[in-house]
């Protein structure tokens, strides 16, 4: 039997269903929501890059397509403090709807002429800058949506997602390329965004006291005081302080091997193109069963060991990449770096939600996606440059070894290390 609900008029809920999240209607409207935004993503970047390398040179491309990189990591910590003060179902509402206008409107301008770079530099520029709402937003709003015991299964689902929207996403976008251009390919996109709407709108929220009083809360200080306040909690909490740095050296030493390092290693190698799919495929697989594992499981025991466990043995088999001696060996290696850091990710993700207090997720989120999508990306320009000069044997091991100080990292922090997930 699952437990009596009240609705309020802005979409909130007095508690929870009593029923595992993957059975609950609410989390399944904001999952299929969540999946049809991240599959319109993944189609607005490769109409994005498609329509820039058409009408400029590589180089301008390059910039147009990295350009809403920008605003969205400068104003994220923003982002995070307007979602704390507004609730994020307000936010991820606006930011989405506000996306799929700005992807339509662009695509209607195309079907009828031809504005040149400025206008996708512009459409990226806003893009990244809602993204700096919507992130931390998407971020914040699991947790009220289900139980605290519910969030790794919630982060599972949320992973199969990613899953899905990277491997279907890229042929919807090719197909809407091929069909009727960077135009057509940008209304698809935004066709895709606007089936989350409705279906966001639809999500009902359980009531918790900042989202109660938002008005309230910006009369007690400035938003300049609720982010120094944020940082300043982030920074002193004896799990979530030391669990940024656990996911920051994580993603460093992540990031840079299995993007522009896995290029290079194929190129080296002479697997071509086709071996590093595979590779890739490998990883999408691993990554893909942890997330499965976790929304079948739900919860797992002794979370912050987990975390530890999976950050070393991964480390090291981001080491034993380069050396692989045939593509079969690496796409294995690779399928248990995706199981790995699938499963650590997920839970350091549900730690997040679950040690954070109500009122400061919107900035904790921020601050996590600072870290993955700010900071670590920074790693990949060198590990270009450095494998141009020692090779890539040397570099993934530095890698592996920076990754593998985040599961150290995770075992001495006594607070990373006893995290559990509530029962």
């Amino acid at each position: 039997m699952s437990e009596a609900t009240t609705s309020t008029t802005d979409g909130q809920i007095s508690a929870p269903a009593a029923r595992p999240a993957h059975r609950d209607g609410n989390v399944l409207r904001w999952v299929t929501a969540y999946t049809a935004s991240m599959l319109g993503d993944t189609v607005f970047y490769l109409a994005l890059s498609w329509a820039a390398v058409q009408r400029g040179t590589p180089a301008e491309a390059g910039i147009v397509t990295a350009v809403s990189a920008v605003p969205r990591a400068l104003l994220m910590l923003g982002g995070g403090v307007v979602v704390d003060r507004l609730g994020p179902r307000r936010v991820v509402i606006g930011s989405d709807a506000v996306r799929c206008a700005a992807v339509l409107a662009v695509a209607v301008l195309l079907f009828a002429t031809d504005p040149g770079l400025w206008l996708l530099a512009l459409l990226a520029l806003v893009f990244g800058a809602v993204d700096a709402l919507f992130l931390p937003a998407v971020g914040a709003l699991p947790a009220r949506i289900t139980a605290k015991d519910q969030l790794a299964r919630v982060q599972g689902m949320r992973g199969l997602a990613v899953r899905f929207a990277a491997v279907v996403g890229a042929p919807l976008g090719g197909l809407g390329v091929a069909v009727g251009g960077s135009a057509a390919a940008f209304a698809f996109a935004g066709l895709l965004i606007a089936v989350s709407v409705p279906l966001l709108v639809s999500v009902r929220i359980r009531a918790l006291p900042r989202d109660d009083a938002p008005a309230a809360a910006a009369e007690v200080g400035t938003a300049w005081r609720d982010l120094r306040d944020g940082l300043r909690y982030i920074r002193r909490h004896r799990v979530l302080g030391p669990l940024m740095l656990v996911i920051a050296l994580g993603d460093l030493g992540f990031v840079g091997p299995l993007n522009i390092g896995l290029t290079l290693l194929a190129d080296e190698r002479g697997w071509g193109a086709s071996g590093m799919g595979w590779v890739l495929a490998g990883f999408g697989v691993g990554a893909g069963t942890a997330a499965l594992l976790l929304t079948v499981r739900g919860r797992v025991p002794h979370a912050g060991y987990v975390v530890a466990g999976a950050l070393v043995p991964g480390a090291v088999a981001i080491g034993a990449l380069a050396q692989a001696p045939a593509l079969p060996v690496a796409v294995g290696t690779a399928l248990l770096i995706g199981l790995l850091a699938g499963l650590s990710g997920a839970l350091c993700g549900a730690l997040l939600q679950t040690q954070s207090a109500p009122g400061m997720l919107g900035r904790v989120t921020a601050v996590s996606g600072i870290v993955s999508l700010g900071i670590a990306p920074l790693s990949m320009p060198l590990s270009a440059a450095a494998i141009g000069v020692w090779g890539t044997g040397p570099v993934f091991a530095v890698s592996a070894a920076v990754c593998g100080l985040g599961g150290v990292v995770a075992l001495c922090a006594p607070g990373v290390r006893r995290a559990e997930l509530p029962e």
